[in-house]
């Protein structure tokens, strides 16, 4: 069986997301993106497992499903009967503040289990720790190292993958406060960690740049806040549909259970380049290198993003993909494209009016970004949209990167080309 995972999300009791993030939500727009089985997150907040205990039963191994619920309509005329074929999965997102060989790290990392009763363990052992009531995401004064050997010992089917592992403040490779080993930061424990996820500003390929990551499967989520937003990264399996086959086919990704990944292109994340948001200055490795490092124009350390630390670490100059390794599609979100098409914001009326007539077309806005012919898009909705989706598909795309803190901007037009394009197809009555 095909299937599509977002497996690192957020719920209501994390800050600074929406309210509509609860079960009933998330399922409703599983639907509309086209998404089978989604992390719960946050299963270590003592409000949310309650949730989840109360509205969640168990479904395929490992995997659970809604008990009878209202399930919202998020779009106009879009049927969310399917929602109730969603799963999910418990997971929870850790973060680890600690000092570690002489500096401060800061490491989040996203726990998966298979039962309440695991999920339970781990909490109890937690909340001996620290203060798991305060955020949906606990922040911890807990060693990477010794957190896993919690989830060992009180979760032996579960297992623990470092999240977003370059972002520069809060992650395995962080600039700021992260390691330049996995072993450093797991110790004699590093031979359970298979799997690391590469978050919204790097994409397999910068990744395979470093061969200390050979080893390992790469997941990507969407760390989302806000159900809207999930899918932006997401898994993509053809194994078992259960928690069992999941973990395994990422053990073993040379067996094709693992099959690839949707991803961001990588400069559109918000830490791809280096820079400083307050002073407006974007730049790359290179550029930084040639400032040392510092600012222009306030003279402190810039933030180092991504790109810069990868290639720190890298010991390629092209990337390489071990025998088996599974695929990626960069993808722009739709309403993004929407968006662009109809140079309106990607929540205007007149975008979320578009894309629930697609959703309603072709089903879910991963089929129609991965499957649907270019063809047939041009002939049932708009030939400016076919052309994006061939552009999008083939990687032919303008890119601006986001830096410290800030979005990057990916287009498919160029300003003018776009105007031509769309003054062409409104004559001939085909937008």
């Amino acid at each position: 069986m095909r299937y599509i995972a977002d497996l690192h999300i957020h719920s209501p009791y994390s800050r600074a997301t929406s309210k509509s993030s609860n079960l009933a939500g998330l399922a409703a727009w599983s639907v509309v993106k086209g998404i089978d089985v989604i992390g719960t997150g946050d299963f270590t907040h003592p409000g949310w497992f309650r949730e989840l205990r109360e509205n969640l039963q168990p479904a395929e191994p490992g995997f659970f499903k809604l008990k009878n619920a209202d399930i919202p309509q998020v779009l106009e005329s879009v049927s969310t009967a399917k929602a109730q074929n969603c799963r999910f999965i418990l997971t929870a997102e850790i973060s680890s503040i600690y000092k570690s060989h002489g500096s401060v790290r800061k490491i989040h990392n996203i726990l998966f289990v298979p039962d309440f009763e695991s999920a339970s363990k781990i909490n109890t052992r937690l909340a001996g720790i620290g203060n798991i009531e305060s955020d949906g995401r606990p922040i911890l004064g807990l060693a990477a190292h010794d957190l896993l050997e919690i989830v060992l010992e009180s979760a032996p089917d579960g297992f623990l993958v470092p999240a977003h592992i370059w972002t520069p403040w809060f992650s395995l490779f962080g600039s700021k406060s992260g390691f330049d080993s996995i072993d450093e930061c797991f110790g004699d424990l590093n031979r359970y960690i298979f799997a690391l996820e590469t978050g919204l500003s790097s994409d397999p390929e910068m990744n395979r740049l470093v061969s200390a990551l050979d080893r390992f499967s790469l997941i990507s989520n969407s760390d989302c806040h806000s159900p809207g937003k999930l899918g932006r990264e997401a898994n993509i399996f053809a194994c078992g549909f259960n928690f069992f086959s999941m973990r395994d086919a990422l053990k073993n990704p040379a067996l094709g259970g693992f099959q690839g990944t949707i991803e961001f292109f990588p400069e559109e994340g918000k830490y791809h380049h280096d820079g400083h948001r307050k002073c407006g200055i974007n730049l790359n490795p290179q550029e930084t290198s040639k400032v040392g490092g510092i600012c222009p124009v306030c003279s402190k350390p810039l933030t180092i993003g991504v790109m810069h630390r990868v290639m720190e670490l890298a010991d390629r100059e092209l990337p390489f993909f071990p025998p088996g390794s599974p695929g990626y599609y960069s993808l722009i979100p739709l309403s993004e494209v929407l968006g662009e098409i109809f140079s309106r914001g990607p929540a205007t009326k007149t975008v979320l009016h578009e894309y629930g007539k697609l959703i309603r077309m072709f089903d879910s806005e991963f089929n129609l970004l991965l499957h649907v012919s270019v063809d047939e898009i041009s002939e049932r909705y708009s030939p400016v949209l076919g052309e994006a989706v061939k552009r999008i598909r083939n990687r032919k795309v303008v890119r601006r990167a986001g830096f410290d803190g800030e979005f990057g901007v990916i287009k498919v037009f160029d300003e003018g080309e776009l105007k031509e394009l769309v003054g062409q197809f409104s004559f001939l009555g085909q937008i």
